[in-house]
């Protein structure tokens, strides 16, 4: 399989947010999917579940020739490396990694749905997506993420740090 961009989206609200991030980012590299594009981290409000902590949120593209069943395995081993437990849907954690876009591809069975299936629904997803690959096509709606980001109906806080 030939190389392709993906995308893959961090976020974190316990503990040491920005340093889970950043450990996160290692251990992707470590495993063969190392970010060639990395956005900047933003601070955001949690959604739908809003009785908890803000979150540190990033993006980042790699260039792998892994299929996307693969890489979203190597995701799910990051995050319990790092501790992650499943125990509240949409809950707080230590680390979240999504597969957001696998090129062009499209999947979508029991254990991988790509695109990402809200993600032009998340402003926590698309303004460091639009940052680093303002072009990037979602392979389903056909737009760009900068379109997807002005038609996002997701209207809370998405904070760049460091500014």
């Amino acid at each position: 399989m030939p190389e392709r961009l993906i995308f893959i989206g961090l976020g974190s609200n316990q503990g040491d947010r920005e340093g889970s991030l950043f450990r996160a980012i290692e251990a992707l590299t470590r495993s063969g999917v190392g970010p060639v594009l990395r956005s900047s981290v933003y601070r955001t409000d949690p959604l739908e579940v809003i009785d908890q902590e803000e979150f540190l949120n990033q993006v980042v593209g790699c260039l792998t020739a892994l299929p996307p069943e693969e890489v979203l395995g190597i995701c799910l081993a990051v995050e319990r490396s790092m501790g992650r437990q499943r125990t509240r849907d949409k809950g707080p954690r230590g680390i979240d990694i999504d597969l957001l876009l696998c090129g062009d591809d499209v999947r979508e069975d029991t254990t991988l749905r790509v695109p990402h299936p809200r993600m032009h629904l998340r402003r926590f997803v698309l303004v460091p997506l639009v940052e680093i690959a303002p072009g990037v096509r979602h392979p389903i709606l056909m737009k760009t993420a900068s379109e997807l980001l002005r038609s996002c109906p997701d209207g809370s806080r998405v904070e760049r740090l460091g500014v």
